[in-house]
């Protein structure tokens, strides 16, 4: 049987890693899950770079408030693994929306810290191929296959990480 074991990325809004307390209330909630932080960093994203993160949602309505948003201020980016993880991590997170989130998982992140459905406090990976696309992204550094390799047992270069 395949191991569950995976990547995601999990960012930190500009609402949220301005108000330090619940940042570690956030990791706390992680380390709790029995998720870990792989590697993580702060950074204020530039225009251009928000522009490229979010290209797939360019021409939506959202759009434009978005980057604008993410580029407003430090955010807190977090490659995490563990059993499950994309699926445990978006769960932590609730609904995008968030008045849907406050009816519906009023303890999940959104629930209690998004602000609104552009301001939803966090942001994780849809799927592996995003979380790898994603991590190579803030990460550029981190070796993907490597960290597979040294993690799951016949993990194998040719393998798809799929």
């Amino acid at each position: 049987m395949a191991s569950k074991l995976h990547l995601t990325v999990a960012i930190l809004k500009p609402s949220t890693v301005s108000r330090p307390a619940v940042v570690q209330e956030i990791v706390n909630l992680v380390n709790y899950n029995d998720l870990r932080v792989i590697t993580q960093k702060q950074i204020l994203l530039t225009k251009e770079e928000a522009c490229r993160f979010y290209k797939e949602h360019e021409g939506r309505f959202f759009y434009n408030r978005l980057v604008t948003y993410m580029c407003s201020g430090p955010i807190m980016v977090m490659a995490l693994a563990g059993e499950d993880v994309i699926q445990k991590w978006r769960k932590l997170m609730g609904p995008t929306k968030v008045y849907r989130a406050q009816y519906e998982s009023p303890t999940s992140i959104r629930g209690l810290y998004g602000i609104s459905d552009t301001r939803n406090a966090a942001h994780g990976s849809d799927s592996v191929q995003s979380a790898e696309h994603e991590i190579q992204f803030f990460f550029p550094e981190f070796d993907y296959k490597q960290w597979y390799r040294e993690n799951i047992s016949g993990y194998k270069d040719d393998t798809s990480v799929t």
